[in-house]
């Protein structure tokens, strides 16, 4: 099949197929006899692997070393395991410090009295003319939670159910 096709197959636009081919992510797929690349069952299947490692939030490089441990698949998965759970490590992260950034940025919301732009609390947070409190606590939460341990965000809770969270 051709790229417009397999990129159809897979969701991914023939641009990013391209580029996936760049960077080594994915081998050129044999070319037909008028030059164009014939995607086939394997390419198809590394496709799908590649985007769904990229919708998890994978970087290229461990997208990178997990494909290249796939072409070796007797060999034992902990590479894997650490490597993903690094990236459930980072995904944990992000959700504190978002849900620290939605406390107070839902503060600068509430705070607004709906006047004039010249005098909006938003616009003074955003400018840096007004006290800093709400900047500072945002920054104090994030760095708490930073310290905090992140195998668990809401203790009691599903790990599952704390990545909904």
């Amino acid at each position: 099949m051709r790229i417009g096709e397999a990129g159809r197959a897979t969701g991914t636009k023939s641009e990013t197929i391209r580029y996936y081919e760049r960077e080594g992510l994915l081998p050129p797929p044999p070319r037909t006899s008028s030059n164009y690349r014939d995607y086939g069952p394997e390419e198809i299947s590394r496709l799908r692997f590649i985007r769904r490692s990229r919708k998890l939030g994978f970087s290229m490089a461990q997208v990178k070393e997990l494909m290249a441990m796939t072409d070796d698949p007797d060999q034992p998965c902990e590479t894997v395991d650490k490597i993903a759970s690094a990236q459930l490590r980072e995904v944990e992260a992000k959700l504190i410090d978002l849900r620290a950034l939605r406390k107070e940025l839902t503060k600068v919301v509430e705070s607004c009295k709906h006047g004039t732009v010249a005098e909006c609390r938003v616009i003074e947070v955003l400018a840096g003319s007004s006290d800093r409190s709400i900047l500072n606590a945002y920054e104090a939460a994030a760095q708490t939670a930073s310290a905090s341990s992140r195998t668990s965000i809401l203790p009691g809770l599903p790990e599952w159910f704390q990545l909904l969270w």
